[in-house]
C-alpha cells in the first residue's frame, strides 16, 4: 500500500511539472525591473514542445518583457496578483510580427505578444497585461507605438478573466483567425491615443462575452483588410462599453464581406462618437446583422452608418473599388438616453445616391434628447460623403455637423421601417423629429415625438 502511495505521488508530481512551466524556473527575476522575455519565451518553447500546457505568470509578481511569441498548445496563465508588464523601450519589441494594416500607421507595426499561425492556445487568469504605453515611453516620434496583442492567421484561440491595460496604440488585433472566445476580461486603453479593444480582422466564428471596455478609440472592431478573408459569425452579448470614440464598429477596412453579426444585451454609456459605428467602403458586400435590447446613455449616435468609397487598408489598390452592397440590418429593443448631451444626438443612416442601404429595421426604441435645434437647423442641407468631401480621411460625422432631425435622419435608404419608435425632447426643438431624405420604401408606424404620433 505505501509503495502504491509513493508511486502515486510520483505520477502526480510527474504530471503537474510536465504541464505547468513557471517562468521563474527558466530564470525570470520577476522584479518589476529586469527584463524577462528570454525566459518567458523559453518557458513558452518548453511548453509546446512538451505537448502543451500552461507558462505561469506568479501571483504578486510583476515581469517585464519585451516581444514574446504565443505558439501551439500554450495557456498563458497569469495568476491573481500577477502582473506580465511591457518594457518601456520600444528596441525591446521585435519588427518581425506583421503590421498593422491600416493606411499611414506604421508606427503600430511592432507588438508585445504575437502569434503566427498557430492553433489552440489561450490566455487566462485573473492577473493583468500592461503594456506601459504612456506617452512618456512611446511616440510615433520616439520611433513607434507597439501594440499589445496581435494573432496573425491562427485558430482555436480562448482568452479568459485577463484585464488588459495601457496599450501604447491598439490592445489587440486578430487577423484572419478562426474560432475565437473572449469571455470575462476587462480593458482599459486610455494612456495613449489609437487605444482600440479588440479588432477581429478577417475572423470567424468570434464569441464575446461578458467582459467590459474602457478605450480611447473604437472599443470592438470588425474589419476585413484582405478580400480573401471575410468577417462573419460573429456574437457579442453581455458587455459594457464606454470609450472616446465609438463602442462598436464594423467596417470602413472593408475589402471582403461582413455577415452574420449578433450584438445583445449590452450597455454603453458616455461615448464621444457613435454606439454602434457601421461603414461600408472598399468593395465588401455587408448584410444580415441584428442589434438587440441596448441601452445607450450619453451616445450622440446610437446608430451611424454609411455606405461611401474610401480607401482604408495599408494594401488595398490605390483605385477606390467598386460599390457592392450593404442591406439587411435590424435594430431593436433600445434605450437610449442624450438628454445631457447636446442638439447633435440622433441616429444617422446613410448611402451614396444610386447605392443604397437596403432593409433596414427599427423596432421598439425609446430615446430622449436635449432639443434645442432651431429653424435654421431644420432646413439645413448637409454634405454627401464624395470622394471630394472626404479628401483621404474617414467618412466622420464632423463633416456634416448638425443634421435637420432630433431623432432619426435617413438618406439613400432603401427599405426603412420603423415601428413603435418615441423620441422626447426636454427642450423644445424646430427640427422634426424623423427625416427621410431619398428614402424608398420608407414606412414609418405607431411612433411618436413628445407623445404626438408620428406620419
Amino acid at each position: 500500500m505505501k509503495r502504491t502511495f509513493i508511486l502515486a505521488v510520483v505520477l502526480f508530481q510527474t504530471y503537474v511539472f510536465a504541464t505547468d512551466f513557471n517562468v521563474l524556473d527558466y530564470g525570470a527575476k520577476a522584479d518589476g525591473v529586469t527584463k524577462d522575455t528570454k525566459a518567458v519565451q523559453a518557458a513558452i518553447d518548453a511548453c509546446t514542445k512538451n505537448g502543451g500546457g500552461h507558462v505561469i505568470i506568479p501571483a504578486g509578481k510583476t515581469v517585464v518583457i519585451g516581444t514574446i511569441y504565443l505558439k501551439d498548445f500554450v495557456t498563458l496563465y497569469l495568476e491573481n496578483g500577477a502582473v506580465l508588464l511591457g518594457s518601456p523601450d520600444i528596441n525591446d519589441y521585435a519588427t518581425d510580427t506583421h503590421k498593422n494594416m491600416y493606411k499611414n500607421e506604421p508606427h503600430m507595426d511592432r507588438c508585445l505578444i504575437f502569434a503566427k499561425d498557430a492553433k489552440s492556445f489561450a490566455i487566462k487568469g485573473e492577473g493583468t497585461i500592461d503594456g506601459n504605453g504612456y506617452t512618456k515611453n512611446f511616440t510615433k516620434k520616439k520611433g513607434g507605438r507597439p501594440m499589445m496583442i496581435r494573432f496573425l492567421r491562427c485558430q482555436d484561440i480562448y482568452m479568459e478573466g485577463v484585464s488588459l491595460i495601457n496599450p501604447a496604440a491598439w490592445t489587440s488585433a486578430w487577423l484572419y483567425c478562426n474560432d475565437i472566445v473572449v469571455e470575462g476580461i476587462k480593458i482599459v486603453s486610455r494612456v495613449n491615443g489609437n487605444g482600440d479593444g479588440l479588432d477581429f480582422d478577417g475572423c470567424t466564428n468570434v464569441r464575446v462575452s461578458n467582459s467590459s471596455f474602457d478605450t480611447s478609440d473604437d472599443s470592438i472592431c470588425l474589419q476585413t483588410s484582405h478580400p480573401d478573408y471575410p468577417c462573419k459569425d460573429i456574437t457579442v452579448t453581455n458587455c459594457v462599453f464606454t470609450s472616446k470614440w465609438a463602442g462598436l464598429r464594423i467596417g470602413l477596412s472593408s475589402r471582403a464581406d461582413f455577415e452574420s453579426v449578433t450584438v445583445s444585451n449590452c450597455t454603453f454609456h458616455d461615448i464621444h462618437d457613435s454606439g454602434l459605428k457601421i461603414q461600408m467602403n472598399e468593395g465588401g458586400e455587408m448584410k444580415n446583422m441584428a442589434f438587440s435590447n441596448l441601452v445607450m446613455k450619453n451616445v450622440p449616435r446610437p446608430v451611424f452608418m454609411t455606405f461611401c468609397q474610401q480607401r482604408a487598408g495599408v494594401d488595398a489598390p490605390m483605385e477606390m473599388l467598386p460599390m457592392k452592397a450593404m442591406h439587411g440590418f435590424l435594430f431593436s429593443d433600445f434605450i437610449v438616453d442624450n438628454r445631457e448631451l447636446d442638439k447633435n444626438s440622433a441616429f444617422f443612416i446613410t448611402g451614396m445616391p444610386n447605392h443604397y442601404i437596403g432593409d433596414v429595421h427599427l423596432n421598439n426604441i425609446q430615446m430622449t434628447v436635449s432639443g434645442g435645434g432651431t429653424a435654421e437647423d431644420a432646413n439645413k442641407t448637409i454634405k454627401e460623403y464624395t470622394l471630394e468631401t472626404l479628401g483621404d480621411w474617414w467618412p466622420e460625422f464632423y463633416l456634416v455637423g448638425t443634421l435637420p432631425a432630433h431623432g432619426i435622419y435617413a438618406r439613400h435608404v432603401k427599405g426603412l421601417f420603423i415601428n413603435n419608435v418615441n423620441i422626447n425632447t426636454v427642450s423644445k426643438d424646430e427640427r422634426p423629429a424623423v427625416v427621410f431624405d431619398d428614402v424608398v420604401d420608407g414606412h414609418l408606424s405607431n411612433s411618436f415625438s413628445n407623445r404626438k404620433k408620428l406620419h
